[in-house]
């Protein structure tokens, strides 16, 4: 596993599976992301937040801990399988409820920003329905 951080931010190669993965901190809230082998390419240490946040942001979400001022903290597995592609997640202990895979679902459908996830979503309905 290659990792490389900056402020407000993680990424990592799982070489095992190919896959990347990068994490976004802010104020008590993070979220985990599926990103390229090109962004993780440009992600260094002279990035300012902002910079690897965008380029961070351009990959696929797999969850939110979102723990801010305008309620109570709640979590968001969009994909089960985040601690793949962000290896140093394998067990998150955040604080609040976890959405239902209802909710995410639905919020899946609604939302253009989760668009990515809808093929993925759609699988895991159909495989519980088996």
């Amino acid at each position: 596993m290659r990792i490389k951080e900056g402020l407000g931010w993680k990424a990592c190669h799982n070489e095992e599976r190919n896959v990347y993965g990068a994490e976004l901190v802010f104020q008590g809230s993070w979220e985990l992301y599926e990103i390229s082998a090109d962004v993780f390419g440009r992600l260094n240490k002279g990035l300012n937040g902002r910079e690897a946040g965008e380029l961070i942001c351009t990959g696929r979400r797999l969850y939110i801990h979102s723990n801010d001022m305008c309620g109570p903290a709640y979590n968001v597995v969009l994909d089960d399988d985040y601690a793949v592609y962000c290896q140093w997640m394998q067990d998150p202990k955040p604080v609040g409820r976890t959405w239902s895979d209802e909710m995410t679902d639905a919020a899946v459908e609604l939302f253009e920003s989760e668009k990515d996830n809808r093929e993925q979503r759609s699988k895991k309905r159909a495989k519980k329905r088996e």
